[in-house]
């Protein structure tokens, strides 16, 4: 059911019919609520869980940034050091 769903919002979304396609929003939809029905089956008939999150109200950035305040921070500094490792390094 899970890929089904993946398959029908890709499709609805290549045939877009513009911005507000009630199409691409209603995949959308399909798309979310498969997925959580398979999280919730994956946890209780196997104790798995996910490695992502839906962002159901769309502040998941937001609640990310409240368990971890100083993820920006970290992810600033992680750029630093990018930026100052040389590959050309002879």
């Amino acid at each position: 059911m899970l890929v089904s769903a993946f398959e029908e919002h890709l499709a609805a979304v290549q045939q877009r019919r513009g911005e507000q396609d009630v199409a691409v929003d209603d995949a959308y939809d399909a798309l979310a609520e498969a997925f959580d029905r398979y999280e919730a089956a994956m946890d209780v008939e196997h104790g798995e869980s996910l490695p992502m999150l839906l962002d159901e109200d769309g502040d998941l950035e937001e609640e990310l940034d409240e368990l971890d305040p100083h993820a920006e921070e970290d992810e600033d500094e992680l750029d630093d050091d990018v930026v100052d490792f040389d590959l050309e390094r002879e």
